[in-house]
């Protein structure tokens, strides 16, 4: 009698240290493949959304941002990450968090639960890399850093200041365009080490930040930009705030207020991975608007950018590997 092949155990996520394969048309959704875990013990970093876009000026769709993200990261999960060669979860330790309820209903409510649902993770000792939503969120998330870090210098890839006076002059409002001004005044952001960097739109004042413009970058090149955002930031603790629309639109259709004469996907990726050196303390990437995507392409680059931030915190935790080909 013929023996019975043994079947294929099925995959198990509670391990932290690396993962199972399963093929990237199926299996779970959580950002490339962690545990979905509100667990933080052991935890490095902790990977959320907060998919909220009523602060929005333009055209809406972002706070589907946080699923299209974690759907586009897939494929990154197959491999070792490149250009390092190791394997990214043999070192660091993540889980996705799952996303921060918010109650759009209730716009009083909406800082004080993102600032909170941050801070639980900070006050537990990871780090967070959170998924916008409109870049409005970043406001409760510096307040959160800054209540356990001291103000914080903001690292800022847009192709907007968000500076502007709030909307109806309202120091509070919901504006997606005014929130670091707001935060600037209330003292979250380090402004002398703080840097705008892709700007390409017109704001009377710098408001005490550096700025490198779309068209420096351009003419000055990725190496000039890595060395200038160095000068500026120093050892200060860093937070990054990524608007997908730093990227030109052809990059980056997928959001709601594209400005054409941005940086390619290539130039931004050379950036971020020169940044290791800084004292980076999170992250967050917003304004992915998937209602105005093509193909993922703008969900990929947002989740492109996010793998390479958890290598950068890789490698300061030790990792290695063997990178293959000229680099």
């Amino acid at each position: 009698m013929a023996r019975k092949p043994k079947p294929t155990p099925e995959p198990q996520w509670e391990d932290l240290k690396g993962g199972p394969w399963e093929p990237t048309f199926g299996g779970i959704l959580s950002f490339l493949r962690r545990p979905y875990s509100r667990d933080l013990t052991g935890v490095d970093v902790a990977i959320t959304g907060v998919p909220y876009d009523s602060a929005t000026t333009g055209r809406p769709g972002t706070r589907l941002g946080p699923r299209a993200i974690r759907a586009a990261s897939v494929g990154l999960s197959e491999l070792k990450a490149f250009p390092w060669g190791f394997d990214l979860f043999g070192t660091l330790n993540a889980v996705d968090y799952g996303d921060c309820a918010v109650n759009h209903h209730l716009p009083e409510t909406v800082v004080p639960a993102i600032e909170a649902h941050a801070a639980r993770v900070l006050e537990a000792g990871a780090q967070l890399l959170t998924f916008g939503g409109d870049h409005f969120i970043s406001y409760p998330l510096l307040k959160a850093h800054a209540a356990k870090h001291g103000p914080v210098a903001l690292l800022q890839f847009d192709s907007h200041c968000d500076t502007w006076p709030a909307l109806g002059g309202a120091a509070t409002a919901f504006d997606h365009g005014s929130m670091f001004l707001r935060a600037g005044t209330e003292g979250l952001i380090d402004l002398k080490h703080s840097m705008q960097v892709g700007l390409r739109t017109h704001n009377d004042s710098a408001h005490g930040f550096e700025i490198l413009t779309a068209p420096w970058l351009h003419r000055n090149g990725v190496d000039a930009t890595i060395a200038a955002i160095k000068a500026r930031v120093g050892e200060a603790k860093v937070y990054i705030s990524f608007d997908i629309d730093f990227l030109d639109p052809a990059y980056a259709p997928g959001t709601g207020t594209p400005v054409p004469g941005g940086p390619s996907s290539w130039q931004a990726l050379a950036i971020l991975r020169g940044l290791g050196d800084l004292n980076l303390i999170g992250m967050d990437i917003v304004e992915v608007s998937p209602p105005y995507d093509h193909a993922e392409i703008t969900a990929l680059a947002a989740a492109t950018f996010a793998h390479d931030y958890l290598c950068l915190l890789a490698v300061k935790k030790g990792a290695k590997g063997a990178p293959v080909g000229r680099m």
